[in-house]
């Protein structure tokens, strides 16, 4: 997590629009999303990845252990969506116990490759964005599209918080381990358990300084920070455009049709 809010800050796309690599990478999740194409799903997880190790600078093997995280859960998901119980004929491929077969059929495992694919085109979009834009300028962005006031200065303080239990948790890990916290199962377990209470006491307590702390500056509801000022670039502007419409016809070249839809 402080890797990323770092390299949002040190990346070669630092100086670009906020607002151009936020429509960007939600355009191009939305197509994502709005398509069933297997096609789609593949170009905008290759087409993020270039983005955000060849244009932004991220160091690959740091991409590659951040995707690595989300897609350990979505194939247990993915695999939870393959396998199935029927009875009476069921799956094509399975191992059949009685009158019940477990098994994975091809509809069953289609299904789960569409739903592994749009998830990690759907993170890798996330990825570009977070990886390329600090939140502050993501909130700034939300602020100008209208998004509710209570919305954003959950989502700050949510991201704030975030690191505060962070730092918590690790010093209490290292306070813990210098003393033998981990040293066996039992141990393990007791200091794993404290460690979590105390993260949660500390964190209450910290909020309700926070909270203090603005009601103190005058706070009215709404978090205000200084915005830097972007020029939108139309080169900028017309490659978004131009990348859009080539993945468009990538989708719909590959059969793609929204979904909703009538598939051909």
């Amino acid at each position: 997590m402080f890797n990323i809010d770092c390299y949002a800050y040190s990346n070669k796309l630092r100086s670009c629009h906020p607002g151009e690599k936020f429509v960007f990478a939600f355009l191009t999740m939305a197509i994502c999303l709005a398509f069933p194409s297997r096609t789609a799903s593949l170009a905008v997880i290759v087409l993020m990845a270039g983005a955000a190790i060849l244009g932004a600078g991220i160091p690959w093997r740091v991409y590659i252990k951040l995707m690595s995280v989300p897609l350990s859960f979505l194939l247990a998901g993915a695999a939870a969506i393959a396998v199935s119980v029927s009875r009476g004929g069921g799956p094509v491929y399975g191992i059949t116990i009685g009158v019940f077969t477990l098994g994975v059929s091809p509809r069953d495992f289609s299904t789960a490759a569409d739903v592994l694919f749009k998830s990690l085109g759907s993170v890798s979009c996330l990825y570009f964005l977070s990886l390329t834009t600090p939140v502050t300028e993501i909130i700034s962005v939300l602020k100008k599209m209208r998004i509710p006031a209570l919305f954003i200065e959950l989502m700050s303080l949510v991201y704030r918080f975030i690191f505060v239990m962070m730092e918590t948790a690790s010093r209490i890990y290292v306070a813990q381990s210098s003393r033998w916290g981990y040293a066996s199962f039992k141990t393990s377990y007791r200091s794993l358990s404290r460690l979590l209470s105390a993260v949660f006491l500390r964190s209450y307590y910290r909020s309700q300084m926070t909270y203090t702390a603005l009601v103190s500056r005058c706070y009215t509801g709404e978090l205000n920070v200084i915005e830097p000022r972007y020029a939108a670039s139309v080169k900028n502007i017309m490659l978004i455009v131009l990348i859009e419409i080539l993945l468009l016809a990538l989708t719909l070249y590959g059969g793609g049709v929204p979904v909703g839809g009538i598939h051909s």
